[in-house]
């Protein structure tokens, strides 16, 4: 990876049954880019990941909702699996959480059924992204613009469809926060 991500701070946030693939690699990447990263569940311990319906590892998560603000972290990373987003959608604490990012302009990056979370915060309307195809409908109701691409950008997001998407999606996801970064250096 080109950009360096040296000093940010990213959120990864997952609960229970998170697939595998759409954590851990964009995780892996923004490690290698110089970021450090925080798992955040709703509860301490472990969280189990999944190969589509398949159990695999299990994660460990750095803190809980209620012991980080959105203020302390300098981007979002939001994987899916049906099951991990489903739960995390409903959650007040992980809508308050990316509400407040995007309301700093703070990069957020989903993936695969990652954009349901969005929808329920209500962030999605106007907005252009992709997901997995499934959940095509709900971002039109939403009121976003849903398109069929590996990754779509969108100001301060980024977004992609499906694990097969994820070389893409984490080139797109480092550009994005290295821009991030860049307008950080900037300021200071």
């Amino acid at each position: 990876m080109t950009q360096e991500l040296s000093g940010m701070k990213v959120a990864i946030i997952a609960t229970q049954d998170f697939e595998e693939s759409e954590l851990t690699e964009p995780k892996k990447a923004l490690e290698m880019a110089g970021a450090k990263t925080v798992v955040i569940s709703s509860k301490p311990g472990k969280i189990q990941a999944v190969r589509h319906d398949e159990k695999t590892i299990k994660m460990d998560v750095d803190m809980t909702f209620d012991q980080v603000q959105a203020s302390e972290f300098d981007g979002v990373q939001i994987p899916g699996g049906a099951l991990n987003a489903d739960t995390l959608r409903v959650m007040p604490e992980a809508q308050e959480f990316v509400r407040e990012m995007d309301r700093e302009g703070k990069p957020i990056a989903v993936i695969c059924h990652g954009p349901w979370l969005l929808v329920s915060a209500g962030l999605v309307r106007g907005r252009k992204m992709t997901s997995y195809h499934t959940i095509q409908d709900d971002i039109r109701n939403a009121g976003g613009q849903w398109q069929d691409a590996e990754c779509v950008r969108d100001k301060n997001w980024v977004s992609s469809r499906q694990p097969s998407d994820i070389p893409v999606f984490n080139r797109e996801m480092i550009r994005l926060f290295g821009e991030q970064r860049g307008r950080e250096k900037r300021v200071a």
